[in-house]
């Protein structure tokens, strides 16, 4: 059944007011938030909204869990119930959950540097706050922030973007109303290395279309990379800030500010 907004109108512009290429909003909050996390990030694409705590490196809870060489990544994905539209309460055992948690894992594995922290054990919990358009991508960006914040060595950053073709037209970084519309596919890059850590498609795209969604995406994953480097540049100097001025002895007089 076709959408009866137009994804694309003949000025050039998307239902939500946005050019072809042009990306959503990026809004970052690295603040913990007294989740007792050792890292946390909540991020947002447009109206999508997800929400990640890490715990350790810590001592890993069962030994089947335990890898003598390197830590072991566990990753729990939670999806709030008024997130979308359709208020449906999803288990542990839920088929799109297990199917995200998986993807996070095989794409975070080899990007963490597991080595350094042999017979631990990191934990990712992940919360999708909000739903429109983009989860994985958000999911992607935020665990990536998020590792981050904890201090964790990463080879490189994760950043990922949606693409989509109408008609003959790319799109990126899709709202979930152009994702139920058109044949779409998710790329994460590590933008330093210009190495690709993940394509997933659940749509069919003709192979004369991929091509160049896979280019697009690839350049607004560094744009993202951007904007994300500097969200945990802006919290660095804000914690050097703060060390700083505990060390500082209390100024006297009027003089103070």
């Amino acid at each position: 059944m076709s959408s009866r907004i137009e994804i694309l109108n003949a000025g050039g512009y998307r239902s939500d007011g946005r050019r072809q290429y042009e990306l959503r909003t990026i809004n970052v909050d690295l603040s913990p938030q007294g989740s007792g996390a050792d890292g946390f990030a909540t991020l947002s694409h447009g109206l999508t909204q997800v929400s990640v705590c890490v715990f350790g490196p810590r001592e890993a809870k069962m030994r089947s869990q335990t890898f003598h060489d390197r830590a072991n990544v566990n990753i729990e994905v939670g999806i709030a119930a008024f997130s979308a539209s359709e208020r449906r309460r999803r288990g542990r055992g839920d088929r799109r959950i297990l199917e995200i948690s998986q993807t996070l894992k095989s794409t975070f594995e080899p990007v963490i540097q597991t080595s350094l922290y042999p017979r631990s054990q990191i934990d990712i919990y992940i919360q999708i706050l909000q739903q429109d358009g983009g989860v994985l991508q958000a999911c992607i960006n935020a665990t990536t922030l998020a590792l981050a914040s904890a201090g964790i060595p990463l080879y490189d950053f994760v950043c990922a973007v949606t693409g989509g073709v109408h008609s003959t037209s790319p799109l990126l970084d899709l709202t979930l109303l152009e994702e139920n519309d058109l044949p779409n596919v998710t790329v994460a890059v590590m933008p330093r290395s210009g190495k690709v850590t993940l394509v997933t498609m659940e749509t069919r795209l003709h192979i004369d279309r991929f091509e160049e969604i896979f280019r697009l995406a690839g350049e607004a994953g560094k744009v993202i990379h951007l904007e994300m480097k500097q969200a945990i540049k802006d919290r660095t100097e804000r914690l050097v800030g703060a060390m700083q001025s505990v060390g500082r002895p209390a100024a006297t007089g009027d003089n103070e500010y």
